[in-house]
């Protein structure tokens, strides 16, 4: 939540009059994403890894709702890294949902269009098969890695009546992206359209995010 996406986030549900707490490892969050809020007085922070399910079990126990950001992200990382990106995919994943049933609390769980795989029919449509390329090639340890979360959060569902939302973000840019973990910022700024286009998309992919939460009775209004 310390991230591009997720700091915006941050803003406007404090904008909106919620309380806010996000917890991050700053694996690739940063600390200056959160200067305009990190003094506000409805607003904390947990520097820990959402896999401490310690950790976890107290802040879910005092929330409303989980909107879950946390991913290993960034090409490089994920082709250098694969043991990690799939750990803290699925194993953050899951220790989000264990706790968040036990306390009966609502999730929005980030997905991506990765999942889709080779896909070639356009438009994209959530129920279209996916294909996936070797597992040899660790490319592919992220778009596997987050449709498995995808198939744990639709089974707690199903299974255990747990309220979540799933939601797939596409090549979304922004102010605060780091350019080692998003490839579009750095195109965008060549194209020489960055300003624009970063509003434009963050501002899209929160809008987005809170009506579906307010929609769905999962953001009550604020006290």
């Amino acid at each position: 939540m310390a991230g591009f996406i997720g700091s915006h986030l941050a803003e406007r549900l404090l904008e909106h009059g919620y309380q806010v707490t996000i917890i991050d490892n700053l694996s690739t969050g940063r600390i200056k994403n959160l200067a305009a809020i990190e003094h506000h007085p409805k607003f904390r922070t947990a520097i820990e890894d959402i896999r401490n399910i310690h950790v976890m079990d107290r802040l879910v126990s005092e929330c409303d709702v989980i909107f879950h950001l946390a991913a290993a992200v960034g090409v490089q990382r994920i082709i250098s890294e694969p043991i990690e990106t799939i750990e803290t995919n699925i194993g953050g994943s899951e220790v989000v949902l264990k706790t968040a049933r036990r306390y009966r609390k609502k999730v929005l769980i980030a997905s991506t269009s990765e999942v889709y795989g080779k896909g070639v029919r356009f438009p994209f449509h959530e129920d279209d098969d996916s294909v996936l390329g070797a597992t040899t090639r660790s490319r592919w340890s992220y778009a596997a890695s987050k449709a498995i979360d995808e198939f744990l959060a639709l089974a707690y569902l199903k299974e255990k009546g747990l309220p979540v939302v799933i939601f797939r973000l596409f090549n979304t840019v922004g102010p605060r992206q780091h350019g080692q973990y998003g490839d579009g910022a750095a195109a965008l700024r060549q194209m020489g359209d960055q300003q624009r286009a970063d509003r434009r998309s963050t501002a899209t992919a929160n809008r987005a995010l809170l009506r579906e939460c307010e929609r769905r009775g999962a953001c009550d209004s604020p006290s």
